[in-house]
C-alpha cells in the first residue's frame, strides 16, 4: 500500500518532487533502502562519496561507512557509528546549501532526526519529505543477514518501535515535521522506476 501525502506518483512506477526538495528515504535496517538507491542511480555500492544524477544528490550513509572505514578501524563502534552519522548528515546539508535537490538514505526515524532533518531544509529554504519503505520486520531481518551487517536485537526492536510509531502518525495524515510524507511496501517499491524533481 501507498499513501501520499502530499506526494503522488506522476505516472505509474515513478515519483516527483518540488525542485530542491529533500527527500529521506527511511526505514527499518535491511528493509532495502540502499539496494532502491542502487538500483534507482545506478550505485554499485563503491562510492565514498555523494553522487549528482541529474538534478540530484543521492547520499546514501554506506558512502560515509565506507570513507572512514581505512581511518577509523582502530575506533570503538559508537565511535565510527557518530563520526559516520556526523558527516552523513553534513554531506546532506551543504548539498541543500549548494541549491541541490537531495534524495537521502537514513535509518533513523526517531523524533530527535526527522526534526534535525527539517532544520536543515528550514535552513535552505526547500520542502521536506519523507519516502517509508516499509518491510516487515522479517524482511527487513534477512536483509540484515544478507548484507552481512546485523544489528543487535536491542537495537532493532527501539528501530522497530520508533519505526510503528512513524507509520501510525504518517497514516494518519500528520506528517510533521516533514512537508509531506510516501508510504512504499517491498512489492510497490520493486516496480519504482524512477524520483524526479522539478527544474527551478
Amino acid at each position: 500500500m501507498a499513501i501520499s501525502v502530499p506526494a503522488a506518483p506522476e505516472a505509474a512506477g515513478t515519483l516527483r518532487y518540488p525542485a530542491g526538495s529533500l527527500v529521506i528515504l527511511t526505514g527499518l535496517p535491511g528493509a532495502g533502502k540502499t539496494t532502491l538507491l542502487r538500483r534507482l542511480y545506478a550505485l554499485d555500492g563503491t562510492e565514498s562519496r555523494p553522487v549528482v544524477a541529474g538534478s540530484v544528490v543521492v547520499i546514501d550513509s554506506a558512502q560515509s561507512r565506507l570513507r572512514w572505514s581505512t581511518s577509523l578501524g582502530w575506533a570503538p563502534k559508537p565511535v565510527r557509528t557518530a563520526v559516520v552519522f556526523t558527516t552523513h548528515v553534513w554531506r546532506i546539508g551543504r548539498a541543500l546549501r549548494g541549491g541541490s535537490a537531495v534524495i537521502a538514505h537514513n535509518r533513523g526515524c526517531g523524533s530527535v532526526v526527522l526534526h534535525g532533518f527539517a532544520w536543515l531544509a528550514r535552513r535552505s529554504a526547500v520542502p521536506f519529505h519523507l519516502l517509508l519503505l516499509d518491510a516487515p520486520p522479517e524482511d527487513a531481518l534477512a536483509g540484515q543477514q544478507a548484507r552481512g551487517r546485523v544489528v543487535t536485537t536491542r537495537t532493532f526492536a527501539q528501530h522497530h518501535r520508533r519505526w510503528e510509531a512513524l507509520l501510525t502518525r504518517v497514516r494518519g495524515g500528520r506528517t510533521g515535521p516533514a512537508t509531506g510524507a510516501y508510504v512504499l511496501d517491498r512489492p510497490t517499491a520493486d516496480l519504482l522506476e524512477g524520483i524526479h524533481f522539478d527544474v527551478r
